[in-house]
């Protein structure tokens, strides 16, 4: 990233006091960039400016959610959240980084970055809601934080128990975003009443392939069908304990058990709420857990196993995945961000033969799936509410690995005042979402055939 944060008028919010604390911030994370080039003191006045930014960060926390307290704001719980989250997991674990790395300028660099990036993206999305008495949290079933934690710390106990593996909880609002090649388990329950709940774990194949895989002794590098009926029991297994930590699970009783596509994953995510959606970074690769609340659960596709048809259906989704990476790994990856879901199944049905479409409703959810997957293009709606899209393109610009992704807008007005508002923030060009969708497809077509062509010469 560049080496200093500039601030705007958009990441006011109108509120005095607000303001001038979040400028206070910047200001702070301003001297750190500058204390980070004076190496012969960079280590102690780094300290010095890293304890400074914690303490007036809290600071400004408690005077944050006084205000939304007083006004009666109706996501103070949701805000007090996120705050926790940050305080409580984010900076305690980049400072330790900073310790063991003696304060090396790569460790300052990520703590800067790490901390830019959620300073922007909370002022401009959640403080910007705040006085908008808007709450823009999509998590109205999570269950508080204390049971988070305690389920957190229960599930880091069975990975270690049942891999030998030392992992960190990565987010407790996991959003259903893609990470590497996965295998998306579901396990429904219900009981004789009819009440449903369902769990879905979600493992990055190479996690499995790593650890049962090294445990079978197979010599293969991908999942087979033999790995990935092992891969079933062990994941049951796990299900079923941590199954017994909720209240009544003795009434619940298995009745199926699916392997879904990634697709049918994200219907899932569309159409319920999870009470715990939790990302964790084993060291060998990533895994999520998640549990729907009773009542929410609801069918989607998938391939349901029954011990009659497990090998055969097994082998049938394994070849399924085996095909889609080797068509997906020849096409290129297409990011769509926009708060329609109309508009969101418009483009996925228009580009999914040609390309790999992700979709994303919000400007959070964008860089959370760009953290995950990088995408080769975004077509970003420009009219979103809460955080438009020139500030999702400022944020993406401000962090240096994402800087140079190419970005398109889409609009629904082609006046020329919108016109010149886009063009200012140098996309790569804009499309009007009336345009004939033809017309569309092939503007994007012609954008990569473009990119062939440049590469070409190089």
């Amino acid at each position: 990233m560049g080496n200093q944060l500039v601030w705007q008028d958009r990441y006011n919010i109108g509120v005095e006091v607000i303001d001038k604390e979040h400028k206070k911030l910047f200001n702070i994370l301003n001297k750190l960039f500058d204390f980070g080039k004076q190496e012969e003191k960079s280590q102690w006045v780094c300290q010095e400016a890293v304890k400074y930014f914690r303490d007036h960060a809290l600071q400004h926390f408690k005077d944050e959610e006084i205000y939304m307290a007083t006004n009666e704001y109706p996501g103070l719980e949701t805000h007090r959240r996120i705050h926790r989250n940050f305080r409580e997991r984010t900076l305690p674990a980049l400072e330790r980084e900073l310790e063991l790395n003696k304060y090396s300028a790569d460790s300052i660099n990520h703590f800067l970055g790490v901390c830019a990036g959620w300073l922007i993206g909370h002022t401009l999305i959640e403080d910007h809601a705040m006085v908008g008495k808007e709450n823009v949290s999509q998590w109205a079933n999570l269950l508080p934080d204390e049971e988070q934690a305690a389920m957190g710390q229960r599930i880091n106990r069975l990975l270690y128990d049942m891999f030998r593996l030392d992992s960190r909880l990565v987010s407790d609002c996991y959003g259903g975003e893609k990470f590497g090649e996965g295998i998306y388990y579901r396990l429904i329950y219900s009981t004789k009443e009819g009440k449903r709940r369902e769990f879905i774990l979600i493992f990055e194949e190479q996690l499995l392939v790593s650890t049962i895989g090294s445990v079978m002794d197979t010599k293969s590098k991908v999942m087979n069908v033999m790995l990935m009926n092992a891969a079933r029991y062990v994941a049951r297994q796990f299900a079923e304990r941590v199954k017994g930590y909720f209240p009544s699970s003795e009434l619940y009783e298995l009745k199926e058990e699916q392997l879904l596509t990634y697709e049918q994953f994200q219907l899932v995510f569309e159409k319920q709420s999870p009470q715990f959606s939790l990302l964790f970074d084993t060291g060998k690769g990533y895994f999520a857990y998640c549990a729907i609340a009773p009542f929410t659960s609801q069918r989607v596709g998938g391939i349901s196993i029954v011990t009659e048809n497990a090998m055969v259906e097994v082998e049938k989704y394994l070849s399924q995945n085996e095909v889609e990476k080797n068509i997906v790994s020849h096409k290129k990856k297409v990011l769509v961000v926009d708060d329609s879901d109309f508009m969101l199944k418009t483009m996925q049905d228009l580009l999914d033969k040609d390309y790999e479409v992700t979709l994303a409703k919000s400007g959070l959810s964008a860089i959370r799936g760009i953290t995950l997957d990088r995408p080769d293009l975004i077509l970003l709606d420009y009219e979103m509410p809460v955080c438009n899209g020139a500030q999702v393109l400022e944020m993406i610009r401000a962090e240096e690995d994402f800087a140079d992704i190419p970005v398109i807008f889409l609009t629904n007005r082609v006046d020329r005042e919108i016109v010149k508002k886009v063009l200012e923030l140098k996309p790569e060009g804009y499309l009007s979402k009336s345009l004939q969708p033809a017309y569309v497809k092939r503007e994007i077509d012609h954008f990569f055939e473009k990119v062939a062509r440049r590469n070409a010469k190089k």
